[in-house]
């Protein structure tokens, strides 16, 4: 909800101010109504008068510990209480505790008769006693027709309603006095917003259609206030003004990381993912896939024990978890787990600030990590672009501040620019898919790529997005002298370029086996050689031992010889010496 926005120190020290406790209205008129003046509530048939006058007072007596006094002229208090008991509000339970004392006055015209010496003494007296009766601070008068109603004489009328507002201020009440809207001014006297402290303007309108209420400040003496007009809309738990002003760009950041559900989509952001509590804008046309991957966005979410809030605008609950099954996604155990939760309507069930008041209301009962809206451009048939662009910016602004993730799908239409959001909030959000199809050799196929993701080197390829029964994946566009190949054309490329590395390959392998066997033959030819001049050698080497043996025994043969010829002896040492060194006699 919206968050209160400090009372400048100026104001707060000038004008006493009385806190409404209504929703908004508050952070608009800088703090409430001015204490213990009259503010006058006006605008047509419908547009929510008695209801901000009652809660006012059951505001003031519930949350402030002000008893309040509600005069009522044309309903009775039987009529009061079923009213507003839609609201949640207990006018007979506040009237026993002694908080609220509720007077219905009625007044005919032809039980007067003007003499002119006609006042409101009478009035005064009564309401003295129900102010006094419990100490009441706040006081409503409603409305202001029904008392003036028998007055035709404008000399008199005025000089009352004076009376009426300085007998108000003198008795230091805070006081609301509703009255009709005229034809050509605020109210049907056209005296009652010049002697009031504050004036409210309520308007009822309706577009296209659609009927939205608004709210507009138009005086207030001695104090600061919004200016503009604020849509406001009566929920069951009562008036909520959502100012688009009380929300701003202070909120905390994070640089937390989640994942999208998609691999290969994490991949692309920085390998990581979205920023937790960033905005993330998914457009695309028709048929390309932006609910499946909130789906998946969503699942993702809840497989990390966050709680996912599911809003959307032309499916039905059950139609998505369905759709979803044929791609494997099974979001129906985390329904009945209580995790995700979906919320659906349609956008012309009613106004734009009813949905996002819904929102606000399902945002903060639900407390997800994670929102999905889908699409956000359905939403423009509840409202004018700006109008959405404004609803869909205090969305915004208020997740973020709460630090949740939120995804928002946009649809574009065939023949618009790709890159320009319906509603122009493109540059509110964080991060920024695109959807695309991509139609080429008579088939039409799905690409995504990012536009931007703030904070990150994200990829700037584009990348084929298929769907199928085992979910979503994202491949790789083939990119080449011709262009870039996606769908059948990408995967004939692919086969071609499989078969022409496969036969490569097998050249290669080929090749390897060719060498393989030369060195095989190689490698036994040296084997051989090796052996054959191994074994020449070994009978080199017998030769010599044999040649040495024959040497020896020769010497000796010899010798003995010469001794048995008693030879010379020096002969035989001689021959002996020689024959030991194996060296031939001469």
């Amino acid at each position: 909800m919206p968050r209160k926005v400090p009372r400048s120190a100026s104001t707060a020290d000038c004008l006493p101010k009385c806190p409404t406790g209504i929703q908004g209205l508050d952070e608009i008129t800088d703090g409430g109504f001015p204490r213990g003046r009259p503010t006058l509530v006006c605008g047509g048939p419908g547009c929510g008068k008695t209801l901000l006058a009652a809660e006012f007072l059951v505001r003031g007596a519930m949350r402030f510990g002000e008893p309040g006094v509600l005069i009522c002229f044309e309903e009775t208090q039987a009529e009061l209480e079923a009213n507003v008991a839609s609201l949640g509000f207990d006018l007979a339970g506040l009237m026993r505790r002694k908080k609220l004392v509720v007077d219905h006055v009625r007044v005919e015209r032809s039980e007067i008769q003007e003499t002119g010496e006609y006042d409101l003494e009478g009035l005064f007296v009564r309401l003295d006693y129900a102010i006094d009766s419990i100490g009441a601070k706040r006081v409503v008068l409603d409305t202001i027709e029904g008392l003036f109603a028998a007055l035709p004489n404008e000399a008199i009328l005025r000089a009352e309603l004076r009376r009426l507002f300085h007998w108000l201020k003198k008795k230091g009440v805070t006081a609301i006095i509703t009255a009709e809207r005229g034809r050509d001014g605020m109210t049907r006297k056209g005296l009652e917003e010049y002697v009031s402290d504050c004036v409210i303007l309520l308007d009822h309108r309706v577009n296209e259609r659609i009927a939205t209420r608004h709210l507009r400040v138009v005086k207030y003496r001695g104090s600061l206030h919004g200016t503009n007009e604020f849509p406001f809309l009566i929920g069951d738990q009562g008036i909520s003004v959502l100012p688009i002003t009380s929300l701003g760009l202070n909120h905390a950041v994070s640089n937390e990381r989640v994942s999208s559900g998609i691999a290969r989509l994490d991949a692309m952001l920085d390998g990581k993912g979205f920023f937790r509590g960033g905005s993330i804008l998914l457009s695309g046309t028709p048929g390309t896939g932006k609910t499946s991957v909130a789906a998946f966005f969503a699942q993702a979410a809840t497989r990390r024990g966050e709680r996912a809030l599911f809003f959307t605008f032309e499916e039905s609950p059950n139609q998505i978890i369905r759709n979803m099954q044929s791609i494997g996604l099974r979001l129906g155990p985390w329904v009945k787990r209580g995790i995700l939760r979906f919320h659906a309507a349609r956008p012309t069930l009613y106004g734009l600030e009813m949905h996002l008041a819904t929102m606000f209301k399902e945002i903060s009962t639900f407390r997800p990590g994670v929102v999905i809206v889908d699409p956000m451009t359905s939403l423009l048939a509840a409202g004018s672009e700006s109008e959405t662009r404004a609803m869909v910016t205090r969305l915004i602004d208020f997740l973020k501040a709460q630090q949740i993730t939120s995804l928002f799908t946009s649809l574009t239409h065939e023949g618009s620019a790709l890159q320009q959001s319906e509603v122009a909030i493109s540059s509110l959000m964080d991060s920024w898919l695109l959807l695309q199809n991509i139609e080429s050799n008579g088939e039409r196929n799905r690409g995504l790529y990012v536009l931007k993701s703030r904070g990150m080197s994200h990829s700037n390829q584009i990348r084929e997005f298929v769907i199928s029964h085992q979910g979503i994946d994202l491949v790789d566009a083939y990119i080449g002298p011709g262009g870039m190949l996606v769908g059948a054309a990408r995967a004939a490329q692919n086969a071609r370029e499989k078969a022409a590395a496969l036969a490569s390959e097998q050249d290669a392998m080929r090749l390897r086996r060719t060498l393989e066997r030369k060195h095989t033959a190689v490698e036994r030819q040296i084997a051989a050689l090796r052996s054959e001049y191994e074994a020449e050698e070994q009978d080199a080497r017998r030769a010599n031992g044999q040649a040495a043996t024959r040497t020896l025994v020769l010497a000796t043969d010899r010798a003995e010889l010469g001794r048995l010829r008693h030879a010379d002896p020096e002969r035989r040492v001689g021959a002996r010496k020689h024959s030991k060194r194996g060296e031939k006699r001469p």
